[in-house]
């Protein structure tokens, strides 16, 4: 009896406090304020979080600095006289990591950059979480193939390796895998994709890029933005993507980074701005980074009429504008157009930047302007909304941190080689192959291969952009040769004849001719390096552009007394900028272009060298065969090419869109569904039949251009508008079809409105964009088609 009534006394208390319990938990939600309510819209939850914020609080959100573990090594590797040319390392001169750490902790600091493990990240957000209003950080990083300053990441091929792949789709995947990795790791926002069209092959940044053409750089771009973001990049799988650089720095006076670009407002709308169009409003891009450079006299950094005027009043941009490396300072320090930094973060500002990468200073500068009234409180407002929209749509605040064991899991999975294998086979460009000395035979039946070369047996096949990998992830082009050579009955061999081509000496040369004398067949590999830690070596990438298209160093020397030997030889080129060596080109007895084909790239090119995959890789920017012949551009102008030049060819070494193949396909002349575009939204198919002639499987690139034949201004003589891989078995024939619309017509007219003008068209379509390539049809325009009106009063 007494048992059962504390029996009662106990229940009825557990109830007690299990109500009491439910009470506060209640009360500590509703005291939460609205902005840390999941629950409510983004909108919503962005507008609580500011109205609680000072003016103060918001310039803090647009200000980024560099990890505090980078700052650390900068500062014991540069001096501060050093700094200010560096685009790669960076500190901050009278501040120590712990000031910086302090920052963080009082909510002064809204992004990060080159922070490179999950414990720094996870670090960092700890420290926020100490400041008044728990905002969490937004940390940036350059995954430009893969997020290849992360160790132990996928390295995917570079992006001018991904443009020859033709294949948007691969390249979308590996994105959105890339995305997957670097959450993984605590990161949230890849400054790529890099969609400067290139115009000159001297500049270092070429392999950052993906190529020569507006409307391939628009695709490959898109479908980097669609990998990381998705539709709108919520949740915790996708990440903000940055297109950049806004523009032309792809086209300098003289081929070096960030020096003067002068070009025509024509010529940015026609060739430069396409991929930018398309990248808001195909794929929503919500960041994009402005250039080091200068265009009409104007930077990059300050250009009010394509940040503001262009890309968010005409063509809607709706994210926000990132600095480009401690650039706006440089509207002072490198331009001579303002009068010190204050001044720049003015002019940068009121142009429509709304963050600045990076360091100090800029806070204080700029809430100084807000209140002399030289910059409008409210382009601060947008800025920290489109900031914190990011973070809100991330799901930061509900969870800033990252599971440090989940990154290993997630780094180089299985699915994610698989994607960079396949783009690395896909990408490798066959040149020359006159006598058919590739596929090697599978049956070597005891005969040698001796390779050499300066990128034979290390990661320079990664490319730019990449730390140094485990050697376990990473496929030597001496790994891959070796492994599938020796399995299928050769004897390989290597001789390290200079791990880099400025270290190759007449003695190393000597020794090579000597192992090369009782070889069978060689295989130089050779090549430049954009290596990005391996600075004092590089001999292209960012900041190391170049004065020829010549191979650097003694390689030439060396091709030429291997091949003198009077044996096969065949030149594997690893390189993200291109190659133009005609005389070693005619001597070889196969030219095979690889790029930066990744952490896979000795696989892939053994595959393609045994026969084991077919070469499908196509060219996406022609290769000149000397610098005096630059500008060399498939898409010129009618009147580039009436004179000849005096003691050279005015024909390229090789086409844009241009790659051989095991096999021969034929394609036939192009089929229209109708012959008349008449309407806006009018589509047009133009269908061709494929077929491999030859007697081995593989895959074609089904190219379409468009000329515009009679022309208010003019246009180019063709402008690719449409391509398709199509894989074929020997004897096979497919129909490929590809779709014109308006926009594969269109061109801007006296007022820069966007419109189709009246007229024909001539419809070209082949495997290349060399004429004789090429079958032809007439697409006829019985009206102007207005697609976009200029804002332009």
């Amino acid at each position: 009896m007494i048992r059962n009534k504390n029996k009662g006394y106990a229940l009825t208390l557990v109830v007690v406090l299990c109500s009491l319990y439910s009470f506060t938990k209640l009360n500590q939600e509703e005291q939460k304020p609205p902005y840390m309510n999941p629950k409510l819209p983004v909108e919503e939850r962005v507008k609580d979080l500011m109205s609680r914020m000072t003016l103060e609080d918001k310039v803090y959100q647009m200000c980024q600095y560099v990890g505090l573990e980078h700052m650390k090594s900068a500062e014991s590797e540069l001096s501060p006289e050093e700094l200010e040319k560096n685009d790669a390392k960076g500190f901050y001169p009278g501040l120590r990591p712990s000031d910086i750490a302090r920052l963080a902790t009082e909510g002064k600091i809204g992004s990060f950059l080159h922070v490179v493990t999950a414990e720094e990240a996870n670090q960092l957000q700890k420290l926020a979480q100490q400041s008044p209003l728990k905002i969490p950080l937004l940390i940036g990083i350059d995954a430009i193939h893969g997020n290849g300053l992360v160790s132990g990441s996928t390295i995917y091929p570079s992006p001018i390796s991904q443009a020859a792949t033709f294949a948007d789709d691969l390249i979308k995947e590996g994105s959105k895998q890339t995305a997957l990795e670097m959450r993984a790791n605590g990161m949230h926002w890849s400054f790529t994709p890099n969609i400067d069209v290139l115009r000159d092959p001297r500049w270092g940044r070429t392999g950052e890029t993906y190529g020569e053409d507006p409307y391939l750089v628009g695709n490959m771009g898109i479908a980097t933005i669609l990998g990381m973001q998705s539709d709108n990049f919520t949740g915790n799988d996708h990440v903000i993507a940055c297109a950049k650089h806004l523009i032309a720095g792809s086209s300098s006076v003289n081929g070096l980074n960030a020096a003067p670009t002068d070009v025509s407002l024509r010529t940015l709308y026609e060739i430069f701005l396409p991929p930018y169009r398309r990248a808001v409003k195909e794929a929503n891009v919500f960041s994009i980074m402005a250039a080091h450079n200068e265009v009409g006299g104007v930077p990059g950094h300050m250009d009010k009429s394509m940040m503001t005027d262009l890309l968010r009043s005409r063509w809607n941009f709706n994210g926000f504008y990132v600095s480009d490396w401690n650039d706006v300072s440089r509207i002072d320090i490198w331009h001579h157009v303002a009068k010190d930094f204050k001044q720049s973060i003015e002019f940068s500002v009121n142009a429509g930047m709304d963050m600045n990468m990076h360091g100090p200073k800029f806070d204080k500068l700029l809430i100084e302007l807000v209140k002399e009234g030289k910059v409008n409180e409210e382009r601060v407002n947008y800025a920290c909304r489109k900031i914190l929209e990011a973070k809100f749509r991330m799901g930061l605040f509900e969870n800033p941190f990252v599971d440090i064991k989940t990154a290993s899991k997630v780094n180089f999975a299985e699915a994610h080689q698989k994607n960079a294998l396949e783009q690395a086979r896909r990408a490798i460009v066959l040149q020359t192959n006159p006598k058919n000395i590739l596929p090697l035979s599978t049956n070597g039946n005891g005969k040698t291969i001796f390779i050499t070369g300066p990128n034979a047996n290390n990661q320079t096949t990664l490319g730019d952009w990449v730390s140094p990998q485990p050697d376990k992830n990473i496929v030597t082009m001496v790994q891959g040769i070796t492994k599938i050579g020796t399995e299928s009955g050769y004897q390989v061999n290597y001789f390290d004849s200079g791990d880099r081509s400025k270290e190759i000496t007449d003695d190393k040369i000597d020794l090579a001719a000597q192992k090369a004398a009782t070889a069978d067949i060689t295989v130089l590999v050779l090549g430049e390096n954009s290596f990005r830690h391996d600075w004092s070596r590089k001999t292209t990438g960012e900041n190391i552009d170049r004065a020829t298209l010549k191979l650097s160093g003694n390689q030439l020397k060396l091709a030429n007394k291997i091949m003198d030997l009077g044996k096969p030889v065949i030149v594997v080129y690893v390189s993200g900028s291109p190659i133009a060596e005609p005389e070693l080109q005619q001597r070889a007895a196969a030219v095979l272009n690889t790029w930066e084909t990744g952490a896979f790239a000795g696989q892939a090119t053994a595959e393609i060298l045994f026969g084991k995959i077919n070469p499908s890789g196509k060219l996406p920017l022609t290769i000149p065969r000397s610098v005096g012949q630059l500008q060399m551009v498939y898409n010129y102008k009618p009147t580039a090419f009436i004179h000849k030049y005096n003691s050279e060819s005015k024909l390229p070494l090789h086409p844009f869109g241009f790659g051989l193949s095991y096999t021969t396909f034929s394609v036939s002349a192009p089929k229209l569904s109708k012959n008349d575009f008449s309407a806006k939204d009018d589509v047009i198919s133009v269908s061709v039949e494929v077929s491999n002639t030859g007697k081995m499987d593989g895959e074609e690139v089904v190219q379409m251009y468009v000329r515009d034949d009679i022309s208010s201004f003019t246009r180019p003589v063709k402008e690719l508008k449409g391509y398709k891989r199509v894989a074929l078995k020997a004897g096979e024939t497919k129909t490929v079809t590809l779709d014109i619309k308006a926009e594969s017509l269109a061109m801007y007219d006296r007022d820069y409105n966007f419109v189709v003008e009246e007229g024909s068209f001539t419809i070209m379509v082949g495997n290349s964009s060399e004429d004789k390539n090429l079958k032809k049809a007439t697409l006829n325009v019985s009206n102007t088609i207005t697609l976009e009106k200029s804002t332009k009063e």
